[in-house]
């Protein structure tokens, strides 16, 4: 499950749900560095291309840069309290895993928001004076003191984490589990 399950999650459920930053790489500098592709372009798809072509979502072949995300999801934060929060994931995602674009960059990140209908001075501003790096580094950490190793991962109820790109029928199991019903029952 990613952005398109999430979405379904809560049109069908009463649920909330938060973004919170992880650093994938903390290794990567602040500049981003150079990678060798993972995989060819006559390559079989991945597993994990696979579950995205079924959801809608194209992962590009060929990534040659990795960006420190640091900026990224300072720029996630202030997003997250606006109606755009949404569309900016989306942005984000397709820039970096459909586009290839260095999502390290202030100016790329910047340009990603205003086509998602935030604000670009202001996040422009937030992002060159550190306003949101503090709130990341807490949100980083709180993952790790959570036991979160790798993205997706989705606390449920503060007691239980999906790790992974799984099928929804997880979720609405969990869903049961918390005993929460759908919104409306099919059929209704």
């Amino acid at each position: 499950m990613g952005l398109v399950g999430v979405e379904r999650l809560q049109r069908e459920y009463d649920v909330e749900v938060r973004w919170a930053p992880y650093f994938l790489d903390p290794s990567t500098p602040p500049e981003g560095k150079p990678r060798k592709p993972q995989t060819r372009p006559d390559d079989p798809p991945t597993r994990i291309e696979a579950m995205g072509e079924e959801l809608g979502l194209h992962f590009s072949r060929g990534r040659t840069w990795t960006s420190n995300s640091h900026l990224a999801l300072e720029a996630a934060e202030f997003a997250a309290e606006t109606p755009a929060a949404e569309a900016f994931h989306r942005a984000m995602f397709k820039a970096y895993f459909d586009d290839l674009e260095d999502i390290g960059a202030i100016d790329t990140i910047v340009r990603i928001a205003e086509t998602a209908g935030l604000d670009g001075p202001a996040l422009r501003e937030a992002l060159e004076t550190g306003a949101f790096r503090q709130q990341v580094d807490d949100g980083i950490d709180w993952a790790r003191q959570a036991g979160v190793t790798g993205v997706p991962t989705f606390i449920i109820a503060d007691r239980w984490a999906v790790v992974g790109a799984q099928d929804y029928n997880v979720f609405e199991s969990m869903m049961k589990k918390l005993g929460k019903e759908p919104k409306t029952q099919p059929g209704a």
